[in-house]
């Protein structure tokens, strides 16, 4: 999951991702009458940026687990990814490369990521920046059962390079990573109900595939 989430969460997506969503930013639970809610914010601390977000999602645990670290097809579901590929696998210790394209106004910028992700399967997912547009990010994101469906709280710490600080705010931070943990919603959502799964959808991504 991910992450990918912001002018540090749209350049460093996880996960966790990560980065770790284009429905709605507001509060309430999987199973009720919308199928995700999305509630992010974005506070700075210093030069660092400190996301939080929870995400409910009428979805099973394991659709869940399997979007979020579905990462070679990520860009199936990620607008702004052009590229997203698991580098290595070793047990629950992944590398994950990313590229993509952010924009602001008339401004596009790409972005990268490398990341070192442990996998703690259907439950917790860790993240590390090791190379990318970031000068450093860190990020968890947490599943638990809720209701019909799931909860995933995630939490990321990233200090952006000098541009990022200057060009972007709190305020696109925020929509940024609304828009990111939308979409995977969105798409696991989509799975859950069977809506015309891609060839993605046949592998089993948390089982190292």
């Amino acid at each position: 999951m991910f992450g990918a989430p912001r002018s540090v969460t749209v350049r460093q997506r996880l996960a966790t991702p990560a980065v770790l969503a284009c429905l709605i930013a507001m509060a309430g639970q999987a199973g009720a009458s919308e199928p995700s809610t999305v509630v992010v914010t974005v506070e700075r601390s210093g030069g660092t940026l400190i996301v939080n977000a929870t995400i409910d999602v009428a979805a099973s645990p394991d659709t869940t687990w399997a979007v979020l670290t579905d990462f070679d097809h990520m860009t199936s579901f990620y607008p702004s990814l052009t590229s997203s590929k698991v580098l290595s696998r070793d047990g629950a210790t992944w590398v994950v490369r990313q590229e993509g394209m952010t924009g602001y106004g008339l401004l596009s910028l790409p972005y990268e990521s490398v990341r070192e992700v442990h996998l703690e399967p259907k439950r917790r997912i860790l993240a590390h920046n090791l190379a990318g547009t970031v000068k450093r990010m860190d990020s968890e994101a947490i599943i638990a059962p809720l209701g019909a469906g799931v909860e995933i709280r995630y939490h990321a710490e990233i200090d952006p390079d000098s541009l990022l600080a200057r060009l972007f705010g709190t305020d696109f931070a925020r929509r940024e990573a609304e828009q990111q943990f939308a979409a995977m919603a969105q798409e696991m959502v989509r799975r859950q109900t069977g809506a015309l799964p891609p060839a993605a959808d046949s592998a089993s991504p948390g089982q190292g595939s």
